[in-house]
């Protein structure tokens, strides 16, 4: 049944991201509401046919639709999402329950730079971290280890980063409430978010918005609020063993 859900929430957040309802889907599909209710919440058996039926609505295809599901796949595992999603802590904790290492894509860049993060940005622009970005991870992946890595909250847009990490990983975007992620930058030390914006909550808010289509693209999507540090990484254990 967690694979069924895991299909049924990854068709969800497709009929989402078109601004399509479920009667309308139903329609443009051919199936009927019950079926695709039943489909999203991850319920019932689902038949092969229709199954393609509301792919081909969707315009998305079975083997996107399943890729990084059930076991087998690869062996690197990427997190995405916010700063405040719990990438760190939960990348970390899941690596320890698998016996694997943990890699903060950000800490590789600043050991390539020789530089903080800060220190690069303003010395050398946004894109010279962007090329980092991308280099770095392509070196991780060419490494072929299993490991679990935490990415960048603005890796997903920058499409050919993305799109070469989710065809060499299985992705996870981890989310929360916009609230929870600038309150979890807080409790961090970190006050650069707030520092001289008034709206912080609010361009916080609308920058979720822009980028949830992207991080939806990810092969799974976990709430970290609802599912705190430990059923997080107990989820995603579940989802790579194919449970």
């Amino acid at each position: 049944m967690q694979l069924l859900a895991l299909i049924g929430a990854r068709l969800r957040r497709r009929r989402l991201s078109l601004g399509l309802t479920q009667a309308r889907l139903a329609r443009t599909a051919g199936v009927s509401p019950r079926f695709l209710v039943q489909l999203e919440k991850g319920e019932g058996n689902i038949s092969v046919a229709r199954l393609a039926n509301v792919c081909a609505a969707l315009d998305i295809s079975m083997s996107a639709l399943f890729s990084g599901l059930g076991p087998g796949g690869p062996s690197l595992v990427a997190l995405v999402g916010l700063r405040g999603a719990g990438k760190s802590t939960i990348g970390s904790a899941l690596a320890s329950a698998r016996g694997c290492p943990f890699i903060e894509l950000d800490r590789e860049i600043e050991a390539t730079a020789g530089m903080r993060l800060g220190e690069l940005f303003e010395l050398r622009g946004e894109g010279a971290y962007r090329q980092l970005e991308d280099s770095v991870l392509h070196r991780i992946i060419a490494q072929g280890t299993a490991c679990v890595v935490a990415t960048g909250g603005g890796l997903v847009t920058h499409a050919d980063t993305w799109r070469h990490l989710r065809q060499h990983a299985r992705t996870a975007w981890l989310n929360a409430p916009p609230e929870v992620h600038l309150a979890r930058v807080r409790a961090q030390g970190d006050l650069r978010p707030m520092r001289g914006r008034p709206n912080a909550l609010g361009e916080l808010r609308d920058i979720l918005d822009e980028r949830a289509p992207l991080y939806g693209e990810a092969d799974v999507s976990l709430d970290t609020e609802t599912l705190g540090v430990g059923g997080t990484v107990e989820a995603l254990s579940r989802w790579l063993d194919g449970r």
